[in-house]
């Protein structure tokens, strides 16, 4: 199989109705989808969920800090 056609794959997309019933697992603040990130966001918590093969990662530990800065290593 070619690689390079598995890589033009969309990602799977969400169920709307899913992100409905979803809410931050924190705050129970309703979610906002970012498509291309495939991340799921709460900016009440300051947190992205990331979405893996289509399944929502809701676990608080496991969620990305929006509103941590990143800095380059030279």
């Amino acid at each position: 199989m070619n690689d390079e056609a598995s890589e033009l794959k969309p990602s799977p997309k969400i169920d709307p109705r899913l992100l409905e019933l979803l809410v931050c697992p924190l705050t129970k603040a309703q979610l906002e989808y970012d498509a291309v990130a495939q991340e799921l966001i709460s900016r009440t918590a300051g947190l992205a969920y990331a979405i893996i093969n289509g399944v929502p990662i809701m676990l608080p530990d496991e969620a990305r800090d929006i509103n941590a800065v990143t800095v380059a290593q030279p």
